[in-house]
Order: C-alpha cells, then structure tokens, then sequence
C-alpha cells in the first residue's frame, strides 16, 4: 500500500514506523518543518518530500495518514476522500460533531476506509476487559469511572486556542475516556451529560481552553460514567490513566503501571477480590495504524472503518455545551473551514510567555511522555 504522511512529529513519525514495519510503502512525506520532514526521511529514504496535501494526493497514493493540527483534520480528510484516498487520522476527527460528520459522509461517498487513532481501545488491557463485559461476567454495568491526569501539557501554542485545538484536555484527554466508556458498551445513547471546566484552579473563562475537567455521562443503559482529565497537574508521577467499570455481578479496572504513558495491566474484580487478566508490556502505539492497514490491504471500504465516532464526538459537544451554559458570557461561535495544507500558528504554550513563530505537528498526549526540552 502505497502512503503519504501528512505531519511528521513524534506521533506521526511513530505511526509511520508502525505502518513501515507492517508492509506499508512510505511514498510521500508533507510537515512545514524542515526537522520533522527530515526525521520522517531517515525513516523512509525514497519517501518524497512535497510541499501540500494536493501535490501529495496528485501521487495518487492508497491511503493518507493525518498527524496535523486538529483545526486541519476535517478538511485535510474530507479533501482525501475526495481524491480517492484512505484516511487513518489522530485523534480527535474534529473539534465538533459537525465537522465528524463532514468527514463520515465523504467516507461514506467514497468507500474508503477511515481510521481514527483511538489507540487505547487497542492496548492488551482494555481488549480483556471487553471480552469479559461481551462474556457476561460483569453482569450489567451501571457505573463507570475513567480518568486521564497527565503531569505534563502541549507544548504547541495551536493546543491553547479554541478555535484551532476545539477545546482543552476534555477533548484532547477526555475524547480516549469518552470512547472508552462508549466502546466498551457498544454505543448507547448518551441521555445527559454535564462538565465542569477549570483553567490555572478556577472556572475556565469563555473562549479559554480548560486544563481541568470533570464529567459526567448517563447513558440510555442507566449507567452513569464519571470522567476527570487534565493537563500540568501536580499528579505526583507522569500520569494517572485508568478505566473501571462496575456491575451487578464483577467489575473490571485497566491503569497505568508506576505513572507510565505506555504500561497498563487490568484485573477483574469481585469483592475485596481482584483477578489479574493483562500485564505489560505490550505494545499497543501503533495497533491502530496497523489495523487500519490490514483493512486497506483487505479491500475494506467504508464499511471497516472505525465505530462509534460520531457517537463520541456528540458526546463531547453536549459535555462542552453544558460546561458554557455556566458562564456568564456565551462564546461566539465560529464557523470557518480551516484551509488546506499544513499551515502554521503561533506558539502560545502559556498565556504570558514570549510567542514563537512556528508550532509542532503532532498532536497527541504521548509526546509529553517526557518534560519540555528533552
């Protein structure tokens, strides 16, 4: 299968790795720094460099794999289809419902395969929880509790603008905890949905990005999912992730191993009883990419792609709703289509520091796997 990759950061570069290293053939490379394009080149030394996403579409390739901004990925997808290419993109698909839609539509017309890397329902520990929930053995889940900490923060100012990021941690943590609960339940309807969002240890002001959020689902199922995610927080180690569902017969809990991004174990549960069923390592970063391949190769269209995005993205809106209904002033929405290619925006990693002029592709938590500068 013939790729271009389109953003070439951490993330992106790992997902070019995994795609590599599972057959796929790196043919055109596209990222607004000269460092990252030649990190991703080192990795593929016939790739071509170009300039656009139109002049890496005119290469004709099988599929694209999306690692930019969050403002671009809709349009950046949907202009794929359109040229008749898979699309396997970061989290989230886009900063609204709507621009979800957009892109499940042109999906849908062109019978292509879409991937999103929602990586964590790929890791060893939440598949043995779902094949205990599909068996039974939890019984009827009523209650859940998902939360994403992270000690670190994005270090890209695009991350700090709500127009360009959609959001906060809520949608760029929050979207992993919110597809989680869904996923494992096969996709009930969400009935309410409330959040609280704080910026700096108080309510977050309209139009700022929130580092804190908590929230809370209830599904059509009568189960209720608590959610807490943040970013910069004094967590005491890299991060907190965990995952625990609760029902009438067991319950099932996944976390992170000693603070680690990449090292989860889960254990069934059953009274003061716990049963371990995943253990790292595991290496779950590029399951995703790779599942998305296998399908491309398989002929799959739009009928393999990744389930329940739209679902979430629904979710996440009612929860931003919700949190802005509590503010004095209501934000003004905004409705421009971001442009095509990779454009740039200024760096604002924390309001009152100095500006810089460019920011970084990739876009996703696993690069704050170390502090800033290493």
């Amino acid at each position: 299968m013939r790729l271009g990759f389109l953003g070439t950061g951490w993330i992106g570069r790992n997902r070019m790795e995994a795609l590599i290293a599972a057959g796929g053939n790196a043919v055109a490379i596209c990222d607004p720094d000269p460092h990252m394009s030649r990190e991703a080149l080192a990795l593929a030394p016939e790739a071509n460099l170009v300039g656009s996403l139109d002049e890496m579409l005119a290469l004709k390739l099988d599929g694209i794999v999306v690692a930019t901004p969050s403002a671009l990925h809709a349009v950046q997808c949907v202009t794929a289809f359109e040229a008749g290419a898979a699309v396997f993109c970061q989290k989230p698909l886009g900063r609204n419902a709507a621009e979800v839609a957009a892109v499940l539509d042109a999906a849908r017309r062109s019978d292509r395969v879409l991937g999103v890397d929602l990586s964590y329902r790929h890791t060893a520990a939440m598949q043995a929880m779902r094949e205990r929930v599909s068996n039974g053995d939890l019984g009827r889940i009523f209650a859940a509790d998902l939360v994403f900490h992270n000690a670190y923060g994005p270090q890209s100012g695009w991350f700090w603008d709500r127009e360009l990021s959609g959001g906060g941690c809520l949608i760029d943590l929050g979207v992993h905890l919110v597809d989680l609960a869904l996923w494992l339940l096969d996709f009930p309807d969400v009935k309410s949905a409330q959040a609280t969002l704080m910026r700096d240890g108080r309510m977050a002001s309209p139009g700022e990005v929130e580092d804190y959020a908590v929230a809370e689902l209830v599904l059509e199922t009568g189960a209720v999912v608590r959610l807490a995610c943040s970013w910069n927080l004094n967590a005491g180690r890299d991060a907190i992730i965990g995952a625990s569902f609760f029902g009438t017969s067991a319950g099932a809990e996944m976390r992170n191993e000693n603070g680690s991004f990449f090292d989860f174990s889960a254990d069934l549960l059953r009274g003061r009883e716990r049963e371990r069923i995943s253990s790292p390592p595991d290496e779950w970063g590029g399951r995703a990419a790779v599942t998305w391949l296998q399908s491309l190769k398989n002929g799959g269209g739009y009928a393999a792609s990744t389930q329940g995005l739209l679902q979430s993205a629904h979710a996440l809106d009612t929860l931003y709703a919700s949190a802005r209904r509590e503010s004095i002033e209501q934000p003004a929405e905004r409705t421009s289509r971001p442009g095509n290619g990779l454009v740039e925006a200024q760096d604002r990693s924390r309001p009152g520091e100095i500006q810089a002029a460019h920011m970084q592709s990739a876009s996703n938590a696993e690069e704050w796997a170390a502090p800033a500068g290493n």
